[in-house]
């Protein structure tokens, strides 16, 4: 499967969630939330820092159970022009 090049809106997004996730995580380590989300540490590494920029949706909605935020938080935090919209 060839994956489209990232357009600038999707990079922001991105970034936002990387930022959304780093807050989130407050205190507990990489390591800690990765494991309880299923997923490795360098793939939190990599969303929070925006390199995988469209995570699958699975992922993020593991990120979110493990980190105690809602799928309707994570998504107002990443389109802040469709809150705004609303």
């Amino acid at each position: 499967m060839v994956r489209l090049p990232l357009t600038p809106a999707d990079i922001e997004r991105g970034q936002l969630l990387g930022s959304l996730l780093r807050q989130a995580r407050s205190g507990r380590s990489m390591l800690e939330v990765a494991i309880a989300a299923g997923i490795s540490p360098e793939t939190l590494r990599k969303i929070e820092t925006g390199r995988v920029a469209t995570p699958a949706f699975s992922t993020i909605a593991a990120l979110a159970t493990v980190l105690g935020l809602s799928l309707d938080e994570v998504w107002a935090a990443i389109n802040p022009q469709a809150e705004a919209a609303a």
